[in-house]
């Protein structure tokens, strides 16, 4: 078995202050990751994904990747407390004081026209009664 295919089956290790330290090439990293290669040397790169190019070769450490992975979980969503009270409280709609139309009406909407020379003309509005 060669060499390449050896280091694509299993982290590659060295000792580091007593205890090994697995690396990853780009490959195997991608693999750990459920990433694409591309994707992670692109991220590397830009410093979003921990990783070092040492001559041609990007090399990781597992336990860089598995700490950034973990750092990438989201935490525990609380659920909202609303109760009927907070949200007819809360709710803009039923404490607006302005009339309610269209946005034709609406000053900004005018504004714009006459900065952009555009003519503007009102809807008649409705006769019929109910």
């Amino acid at each position: 078995m060669s060499r390449r295919a050896r280091r694509s089956e299993t982290p590659g290790s060295c000792l580091s202050g007593g205890g090994v330290v697995n690396t990853f090439t780009l490959q195997e990293a991608a693999g750990f990751l459920k990433m694409h290669p591309e994707e992670v040397r692109r991220r590397a790169k830009a410093g979003l994904i921990p990783g070092a190019k040492a001559g041609r070769a990007w090399v990781f450490l597992e336990e860089d990747l598995a700490d950034w992975l973990r750092s990438k979980y989201s935490g525990p969503r609380p659920f909202p407390k609303v109760s009927l009270n907070d949200e007819v409280q809360g709710c803009h709609s039923t404490s607006v004081d302005q009339s309610i139309g269209s946005m034709l009406s609406h000053p900004m909407v005018s504004e714009y026209a006459s900065l952009l020379g555009l003519k503007s003309s009102r809807r008649p509005e409705n006769s019929t009664t109910s």
